[in-house]
């Protein structure tokens, strides 16, 4: 007779019926359903293209695909998502990545946000910084250079980023 056996399913739940508790409790290799949480809804989120996380890119605004997401817990607001482009945002926002934006036209200081610039025709995602009436556009990587908004170089806000997720 071998001692340092498992016992077997059904030992298991007869113990766990006499004493009137969850398997969990005597073996956490079974799951306790208590943990396992429904989705009620799930929504679709579209993918309005990509959006540059570095030198800024053509504005083009397609439905390329949707995304599903559970409704539970979503931000507020209309939503859409681009794909990041570029390592400027890095290693926040890395290449690839889907960005959730919630449409607004402006942002806190220190917020990321998309932006059009060049005249509305080019794209960027980063990070907005306020100095003395003078708005930067920040990247999070270092390598590269901010980008002054002025008279002569206007931007357009078109949301904020709240949310951003990657495949491993």
């Amino acid at each position: 007779m071998n001692l340092r056996s498992n016992p077997s399913h059904g030992v298991i739940q007869k113990i766990a019926d006499y004493f009137q508790i969850p398997k969990s409790e005597i073996d956490t290799t079974y799951k306790n359903a208590n943990n396992i949480q429904s989705i009620s809804k799930v929504v679709e989120i579209p993918v309005l293209g990509e959006i540059a996380c570095g030198d800024p890119i053509t504005a083009e605004e397609n439905i390329e695909e949707f995304r599903e997401r559970p409704a539970d817990n979503l931000p507020h607001g209309d939503l859409f998502y681009l794909k990041a482009k570029g390592d400027s945002m890095e290693p926040k926002i890395p290449n690839e990545s889907f960005v959730l934006i919630r449409e607004q036209a402006d942002v806190e200081n220190g917020e990321i946000a998309a932006v059009l610039v060049n005249g509305d025709t080019e794209a960027t995602l980063k990070k907005i910084r306020k100095l003395h009436g003078v708005i930067l556009l920040e990247a999070l990587n270092d390598a590269y250079e901010p980008y002054i908004i002025s008279k002569e170089n206007l931007a357009h806000i078109l949301g904020k980023a709240v949310e951003v997720s990657f495949e491993l």
